[in-house]
Formats: C-alpha cells, sequence, structure tokens
C-alpha cells in the first residue's frame, strides 16, 4: 500500500502535463508548462457559455496547440485553476496566435480571484497585440498577498468573437514553491484559501483554537467527504515527499466522530482519491492530530487536500494545518544489496510512487522482484462491469520489465476490494442459482488481465485468502464460496492457465505457519491438484510479529507442502513490533528494533534452509514510510520493514544481510515460582507455559524455560538433537556462572541435574543454585561438530502460574447452579487490578466433548456485590464477569484467533473480545445471568471448536469481576493474571486441566 526528493541543481520534478524543473541556482524555477502534446486540453476549459476549447495542429512548437472559438464576449476564452500561492511571485509566459482570417486585436492573461473578505478583482498578467500571421509571445509577472478563493488564470480578447490559438504557456518562479510548503493557523480571521467541497460551510471563528485565537469551524456538510479542501497544487513536485499534518475538533454537541486527511488528484477531469491519514477516533473536547506523508507520482492539473469522516455530517473544527516538504536522504551504497545474500528471489511490494526518487534507487538495489500492492486488484482494473482500467498496471508491468525484476501479480480473485457489482444482477443480490453469471464475469476478468499480461507477469496469484480455519469445512463464507462452491477456484486456476501457460499460478493465504490452518490449506490444495487443478505453488503471505508465530512453525508449513511437490513463495513478509492490535509506540525503543532484526534472522534462516522448496520472498512495502501497518488494524507508529522511513538500513536489514552486524540482544524471560523434581522427566508444571524457543542453526534446536525458587532456580531445556553424542550439552549461566549438562549425563558437582534421552534429541533438568537475578544465558552445544544455538535474557520473577481443574459434566445454562456444578472444586478470585475490595466471585469450571472435535467449557461464577449497576456506556465499567479461554495454552503476548474475551454482565449483556473484533469466535457463548441476594450468576457455555477436548487437556483460563459504582469501575479483580492486560494478552493467565 503505500515516497521523494531531493532535486539537485539540474534535477527535473515531473508536474501537471508539463514539469518543474530545479534548473541552476540563479535560474527560476518552472513551475508548469502547458505544451498540449499528450493530446489534452491539459486543465484548461471555457470560459463563457458557447466556448469550445480544443486542439489544433497551428503549433508553436511540436505538433499541437489550443484553439479557442466560439466567443460571444470580451472575457470569453480558456481558463485553468493556476498553482499560485499567496506571497509567491510568478512569471507567466505563452504564445498566442488569430485563427486564419481573424483581425488584429489584444490577447491578455489575467487572473480572477476572490480575496478573503472582499470582492472578485481581475488583475491583468500580460497582453500584447497578435495577429494571425506569426506567433505573439505575451508575458508579464503576477504575485497576490491576501488569502484569496476562486483562483482562475484565463486568456481573453478585445474582440468579443475572435479565434486564436495558444501554446507553450509556461509559468516560472524564482523560488521553489514546492519546497517553501504551506500552513493554515486562521489567524487572519480567514479561510486563508480553504473552500467547502459541496455544501459545506467555513466560519473563522474564536470560540476554539488549537493554537492561537482561531481555527476553522465546519458545519452544514452533506456527506462524509464534505468540508474544508485546499489547493495544493504547485505546492507540490511529482516524486518529492511531504509531510501533510491538521489539527482536528469535534463541533459543538457531538460526541464521537472518526476524522481522516486525504487527497484529491485530478488530470483530464479523471478524478483519484488517496488516504493521507487513516480516519481515526476524535475525543470530544480534544484536539486531536491527523498527520500522514504523501509522494505526488502522478501528473495532476488539480490537487487538493481536504478534511473527511469517514460516516455521518457532524461539524467540527480544523487548525494549524502544515504541508511540509521532507528533504531526503540519499540511500546508502556502502551496504550490500540485499538481494545479492539470499539464494532465492527477493522481491518487494510497489507501487508508482516508490518507483520514483531514492525510492526508485532503494528498490532497485536491494530487491530482484516485484509484486503490485494495490494496483491490480479487482477494483483497480474493473470497477464496472466490462470497463477495464490498465494505467497503473500498465506502468509498473513496463517499469519491470525495462528494469529486468521479475513480477507477481496480485491478485485475481479476493473476498475483499471486489466492487459490489460482481456479486449482483441489477439491485439484487446474486444466489447460487446466478452461478454461472458469476462463473462467467470471474473468467472474463482473469482472462482479459492475464492475456494482456502474458509473458510479462511470472506468477499470479490467482485466488487470495480463501480459508477459514474456524469453519466446520475450513473455508471462507465469501460471497464467492456462498454462490459457487469451490467452482470459483476450480475456474480461476482454469481459466488463468489456458490465458498464460507459462505463469506460475498460486494459491496465497495467511496464516498458513499455524497448524489449523496449515492443514485445512493443504487438504484443500492436494483435492485440487488431484482433480488436475493447475495449482503451481503455494504463497504464504507471513504478517508476522517480533515473537509470533515461533520460526518452528514457519519451517513446519514449508515442509508439510513440499511433500505435495508444489512451488513456495513467501509472499507479503513483515514483522510488526507489536504482539497486540492495541497497544501504541510514540518512539519505537531501539531494543525493540533490535529484536525486529533477530526476528528477521530467524525467519531468513528457515528461508536459506529451504531455498530449494522456496523460490521467491516478498517484502511487503519498499520502506516503513509505505507500510499497510501504519492504518491497520489500528492507525499507529509500526516501522515492520528492513529500511526506515528515511530509507536508512536497520537491525531488520541486517538480519536478512548480515547477522553478525546486529547489536547484542537481551532478551525477556518470565519465571514463574514453582517447585520441580529434577529426574529428566517432564513434570506438569512444565506443561504450564510453552517452552521459550531458541533458534536453529542447523538440525540443532531447542526451547527451554525456568521456574524460581527459594533455593535457585529450576531450569529445564528440550533439545532436538539427532547426532545422539554424549558430549552435547547444554550450559546454563546464571548469576555469571555457568553449569553445563551433558547428553550423556555428566555435570559439574554440586548442583543436582539429570539428562534423558527423547525422540530426535534429549531434555536436561537443573536447579541452579542462583538465576534469579541479572541475566541468564543459555548455550546448547553440538559435540559433532557445527554452531552452538543460544538465547540470552534478563529473568523476571513472577507468582506461581495457578492451576484449576474441571470435571466432566454438561449442566443447563440458565443461571441456576446445578448440583453438577459440585463435581469441580472452586477457585476463588483474589488478585485485584483495581483497587482492593469489591465484587468478588466463587468460580467453577466443567466441561463436555461433542464428538470427534471440539466440546464445551462451562463456567459458572457466583458474584458478591451488592450494589449493581450499569449505568456506563462501557461494558468493562459495568458489574460484570469476564472469562477468558485460551484454547491452545499459548500464553502469548497478543490474542490467537480462537482466543476470547467473554464478558456477561449482571443483566446477561454480552461482549466479546478477540482478535479482529473477534471475528473467529464470536458465536462461541452462550450465557445466562440470574440476579441473587446479595449479588448475582453468571453461567456460560464456551464452545471450542479448535481443539478436541479431552482428559489431562490444560487451557490458558482465567476470570475477572469488575465492580462498578455509579458510572465508574471501582474495582477490578482476577483469579490469576496481575497485570490488567488480560484483554491485550494470554501471557499471564492461569491454567484449566481438564479431569474425568
Amino acid at each position: 500500500m503505500r515516497t521523494r526528493w531531493m532535486a539537485t541543481a539540474a534535477a527535473l520534478l515531473c508536474l501537471l502535463s508539463g514539469f518543474i524543473a530545479i534548473s541552476p541556482a540563479s535560474a527560476a524555477v518552472h513551475v508548469a508548462k502547458y505544451d498540449f502534446e499528450n493530446g489534452s486540453t491539459q486543465g484548461w476549459s471555457a470560459r463563457g457559455s458557447g466556448v469550445t476549447v480544443g486542439l489544433s495542429d497551428t503549433a508553436h512548437s511540436g505538433d499541437a496547440a489550443l484553439l479557442v472559438q466560439g466567443r460571444t464576449a470580451t472575457w470569453h476564452g480558456a481558463t485553468i485553476t493556476p498553482p499560485f500561492e499567496k506571497g509567491v511571485t510568478y512569471t507567466v509566459t505563452a504564445f498566442a496566435r488569430l485563427a486564419s482570417g481573424q483581425p488584429p486585436n489584444t490577447i491578455a492573461m489575467t487572473v480572477q480571484r476572490t480575496p478573503a473578505g472582499g470582492s472578485t478583482t481581475y488583475e491583468r498578467v500580460g497582453a500584447g497585440t497578435v495577429t494571425d500571421a506569426a506567433w505573439t509571445e505575451l508575458s508579464g509577472t503576477y504575485t497576490f498577498t491576501a488569502d484569496s478563493t476562486d483562483l482562475q488564470l484565463y486568456v481573453e480578447s478585445s474582440d468579443a468573437t475572435s479565434r486564436y490559438h495558444l501554446d507553450d504557456i509556461v509559468i516560472t518562479s524564482d523560488g521553489d514553491p514546492t519546497r517553501s510548503g504551506l500552513a493554515s493557523d486562521f489567524e487572519t480571521g480567514t479561510a486563508q484559501s480553504w473552500s467547502p467541497r459541496a455544501s459545506a460551510s467555513l466560519t473563522p471563528t474564536t470560540a476554539v483554537a488549537h493554537g492561537g485565537a482561531y481555527s476553522l469551524a465546519v458545519s452544514g456538510r452533506s456527506a462524509s467527504w464534505d468540508g474544508p479542501s485546499r489547493s495544493v497544487l504547485g505546492a507540490m513536485a511529482k516524486g518529492s515527499k511531504y509531510e501533510i499534518s491538521a489539527w482536528v475538533r469535534l463541533g459543538p454537541d457531538v460526541t464521537s466522530g472518526n476524522l481522516g486527511l486525504s487527497l484529491e488528484r485530478r488530470l483530464d477531469g479523471t478524478p483519484a482519491y488517496q488516504r493521507v491519514a487513516a480516519p481515526k477516533a476524535v475525543a470530544p473536547g480534544e484536539w486531536t492530530l491527523l498527520k500522514g506523508t504523501y509522494t505526488l507520482a502522478h501528473d495532476v492539473d488539480l490537487l487538493s487536500v481536504y478534511i473527511e469522516s469517514d460516516g455521518g455530517t457532524f461539524p467540527f473544527y480544523l487548525d494549524d494545518f502544515s504541508l511540509t516538504y521532507i528533504e531526503p536522504k540519499p540511500i546508502q551504497t556502502d551496504i550490500p544489496p540485499l538481494k545479492d545474500t539470499v539464494p532465492f528471489t527477493l522481491g518487494v511490494a510497489f507501487n508508482r510512487a516508490q518507483t520514483l526518487g531514492e525510492h526508485g534507487q532503494l528498490l532497485l538495489r536491494h530487491y530482484g522482484g516485484v509484486t503490485p500492492g494495490n494496483d491490480m486488484k479487482w477494483d483497480a482494473t474493473e470497477p464496472e462491469e466490462g470497463r477495464f482500467t490498465f494505467t497503473e498496471a500498465d506502468y509498473l508491468v513496463n517499469y519491470a520489465a525495462e528494469h529486468d525484476l521479475k513480477f507477481r501479480g496480485h491478485t485475481l480473485a479476493w473476498h475483499s476490494q471486489t466492487p459490489d457489482w460482481v456479486f449482483k444482477d441489477g439491485d439484487r443480490d446474486l444466489t447460487p442459482a446466478d452461478r454461472a453469471l458469476l462463473l462467467q464475469r470471474l473468467e472474463n476478468h482473469i482472462r482479459t488481465l492475464v492475456t494482456r499480461y502474458k509473458g510479462k507477469i511470472a506468477a499470479w496469484d490467482v485466488v487470495n485468502e480463501v480459508i477459514d480455519e474456524n469453519r466446520p469445512d475450513g473455508m471462507r463464507r465469501s460471497k464467492w464460496f456462498e454462490i459457487t462452491g469451490l467452482d470459483y477456484i476450480r475456474t480461476a486456476f482454469r481459466v488463468a492457465h489456458e490465458a498464460d501457460p507459462g505463469a506460475t499460478l498460486f494459491i496465497n493465504d495467511y496464516n498458513t505457519e499455524w497448524p489449523r490452518k496449515r492443514e485445512v490449506l493443504y487438504d484443500l490444495v492436494r483435492k485440487l491438484r488431484a482433480e488436475g487443478v493447475p495449482i503451481d505453488g503455494v504463497g504464504h503471505q507471513l504478517h508476522v510479529n517480533i515473537e509470533q508465530a515461533p520460526a518452528s512453525n514457519v519451517e513446519d508449513t514449508i515442509e508439510r507442502f513440499a511433500a505435495l511437490g508444489v512451488d513456495q513463495q513467501i509472499t507479503e513478509l513483515d514483522v510488526s513490533v507489536y504482539t497486540d492490535f492495541v497497544s501504541t509506540y510514540d518512539t519505537v525503543p531501539q531494543d525493540v528494533l533490535t529484536e525486529q532484526g533477530y526476528r528477521y534472522k530467524e525467519l531468513f534462516d528457515v528461508f536459506r534452509r529451504h531455498a530449494s522448496q522456496i523460490s521467491s520472498v516478498t517484502v511487503w512495502g519498499v520502506a516503513d514510510d509505505g507500510t499497510w501497518l501504519s492504518f491497520f488494524p489500528i492507525t499507529r507508529l509500526n516501522p515492520p520493514l528492513p529500511f526506515d522511513d528515511e530509507l536508512q538500513a536497520k537491525p531488520a536489514y541486517w538480519g536478512i544481510a548480515d547477522p553478525s552486524k546486529l547489536p547484542p540482544l537481551t532478551r525477556r524471560l518470565t519465571v514463574p515460582a514453582g517447585t520441580i523434581v529434577v529426574d529428566g522427566k517432564r513434570d506438569l508444571e512444565w506443561d504450564l507455559l510453552p517452552d521459550t524457543p531458541i533458534a536453529r542453526v542447523g538440525d540443532l534446536s531447542a526451547g527451554f524455560q525456568a521456574r524460581s525458587t527459594g533455593a535457585g532456580l529450576y531450569v529445564m531445556a528440550e533439545v532436538r538433537d539427532p547426532s545422539n553424542d554424549k558430549n552435547d550439552s547444554v550450559t546454563f549461566e546464571a548469576g555469571g556462572t555457568p553449569y553445563t549438562v551433558r547428553r550423556g549425563g555428566t555435570h559439574a558437582h554440586g548442583f543436582p541435574a539429570h539428562a534423558k534421552r527423547t525422540d530426535g534429541g534429549y531434555r536436561v533438568e537443573a536447579r541452579l543454585p542462583s538465576g534469579t537475578a541479572g541475566t541468564l544465558r543459555v548455550t546448547v552445544h553440538n559435540a559433532s561438530g557445527g554452531d552452538d544455538i543460544a538465547w540470552n535474557g534478563a529473568p523476571t520473577v513472577v507468582p506461581a502460574i495457578k492451576l484449576a481443574t474441571a470435571s466432566k459434566a454438561a449442566p443447563v445454562v440458565d443461571g441456576t447452579v446445578d448440583a453438577l456444578w459440585a463435581r469441580s472444586p472452586e477457585i476463588r478470585t483474589a488478585t485485584w487490578i483495581q483497587g482492593t475490595t469489591g465484587a468478588t466471585a466463587r468460580v467453577r469450571a466443567l466441561w463436555n466433548g461433542a464428538g470427534e472435535h471440539g466440546g464445551t467449557l462451562y463456567v459458572l461464577a457466583q458474584v458478591t456485590d451488592a450494589t449493581l449497576s450499569e449505568d456506563s456506556p462501557n461494558a468493562w465499567e459495568q458489574d460484570s464477569v469476564e472469562i477468558f479461554v485460551d484454547p491452545g495454552n499459548g500464553k502469548t503476548k497478543g490474542y490467537d484467533d480462537d482466543d476470547g474475551q467473554y464478558r456477561i454482565s449482571f443483566s446477561g449483556r454480552q461482549t466479546i473480545g478477540g482478535t479482529f473484533d473477534a471475528f473467529a469466535i464470536k458465536d462461541n457463548l452462550t450465557s445466562a445471568a440470574r440476579i441473587v441476594p446479595g449479588g448475582y450468576v453468571i453461567e456460560a457455555a464456551v464452545t471450542l471448536p479448535t481443539i478436541t477436548l479431552a482428559k489431562d487437556a490444560l487451557l490458558g483460563f482465567d476470570v475477572q469481576v469488575n465492580d462498578a459504582t455509579g458510572a465508574s469501575r471501582t474495582g477490578a479483580v482476577t483469579w490469576n493474571d496481575p497485570t490488567g492486560q488480560s484483554y491485550l494478552s494470554t501471557a499471564r493467565w492461569g491454567v484449566l486441566r481438564l479431569t474425568k
């Protein structure tokens, strides 16, 4: 989804239909040139009724000029909105010639503008006597100093009916307006060149202000896109990067609303709209900053920035707008090209803007393949049935061909970014009875695209994101699937193969590194290939974060699909610095960026090990200033790529190119209290947490854990090492002292330790006399040769993980406490996360299996709470019980798709939290609530379709009671998690063990 540019003394920056030329320091800057050689009027239009403006072959230079005719008044003629800014002096030159047979007269260039608070003025720029015998140069200078609107540059004639030609109209300036920036603070008491997009009213006001005394009040809006707009034509140069920002505030009596910053550009009357800052929530009574960067990548004859909402027409205020040119840093040429450091094609997602300036230089230096982020999706290429638009796609494909870059087409069929018309017949929604119609539309679309680029596109993502592993059959319930079943997939691959038999065809999806989705996709690909569907490859998107998913999962996925004999590609790689969907940094800490670098290292270690199965790895963005993660799932600072906002190499770059240059990293390790029997066996205590992985090298990999005790530190390591050398070892260095346990069972005297053989490796356990302070280093040594693997971190001691049990039974969920509940022991909420007194609960859990897969977890909470309230509009500030369930007990910072937060208020109101609006779990909860003397009872059933419930299974589990007083939450208490972050992270939840 997703910048440019230092102009040196002789650089050319294209703008409008001509160009802005940065000449030597003493020369003028060419702001715009209109030579009409591209076959259009380049934004010039008729002024006056009956006037026509078109092209003629009577040219001053080249092959075309403008012909103006049909005039009936002296002020009739040709007009354009000029790229003029207040306080800048411009020189305007043009060449004019009368049409054959017209008598000599005066042709003049004039500016019409309306000063703020004043009357429209008409100001002469230049004029001359013109004949039909030769071209005459018109020239003059122009500047204005008052805030103004309705600027027009037009050409008129002293003869009311004269026909005339215009050519080679050039606007220059002594300075460079594309670098000086713009600002609006409204302190003049005027709208400062802002105007409404439709019916909105813009009024300077002193009612509120972000800075100074004035702001701009926006009211009377007719649509979400209606509001204040400001022309920035002439203030931005093609290929240059700008920061655009504005402060906004909700209008009077508006309690909520989202506002964003967008940009409209046009060329020859064709509009395009681009988001600069995604709409974000604006808190009542507070100013909110909207900010983003933008690179102009197209020729334009209209360019304006505007504020819009994502819904509604509520009033708001605008203040302290700025547009600032960003001076680019040169790219680094003293570092290795990334594409030369890997044994497969290294690609990158890109758009037109990223082919310009320094971004283009960075792309060509480091990448050997490209994928369009959005410009080949259905909404971009066929917005209306049969009307194809290929301008952007053609540009990108031709750019790749010109620079010998391998091109991946993305994407032919997807549930998202597909226009509504595809699934409509007029106003009627298509149904399965319309299967043939929908498949024909799919065939027409794919055949058109693939045929157009036959031989130019090496690989296509034919279908994208078809799996929903939370469904019984594993298929996403897209409109494609609901209407055609699997036939849309079959048709898409068949048609793509027929259109270009030489292209490699991929099925592409995200989260394929997770076992459940991996297996569903594997089964689908195997089934369709067995039918003869020409699926050549599987694309793994790999939108991951600095902790999840484990690199071992990625490796397992690659190895799994290798068994099918398909090509594999990593198609959309980026590494978020966040482990959840809520947190945000003002500035990302350096240690987090270092951790990101190590994450890239371990991923590329996997890719290199499997280079024979992986033909390409594509990074999803050229640099951090152009990433979709700036806006998804929320607007926040999220730099996920190898190069930063200024195109400079980060630790993520070195994680790919040369990990030896990564700075040292001290990781973090949570060490619960606990007691272990040191005998080499894996106690239940170890299973309460997942092992912390140590990055694999060759065939050597490991995971480990630690528990704190008053006598020192219990440690355990599970090592996978097929060499079976008795001198293999694990060394735990704690408190500055190394403790080594060998695979053969020997270790230094003075501490209890044990080693035990396992399938494919061995396990060691030990109790170290120190190590709960300072750092802990774990080194795994392969005595048969090869590199050691190691982990280095700082342990943090926390209380023991609480373990509860749930018996097998299926109560009726009606708010009545059945006798069945007595089968399970009671647990109590006693870990205060807000306050120290208030409502608490006695909790029990039961479970029941349901066929071969899945089952139900039942929870009873008997709450003691004398005063009950739902006065707050926020569910978490009402008297309620929250049940947290992690079916896989992953203990992750963040939620997996099947992790859930299930909240039930005392009156029975349900609210559910999970990833992406809890899309995978929102239907899992059934509950009942009953008010009883002194409190209330919550009974809940949570279906768990992603696992098989059975005796001894372990679930991540916790319960929280929220205590409300009036409209505020005054207390909150959990069973285990002391962090107050249960809604974000499963890492500190307790554990529930299923029993008979």
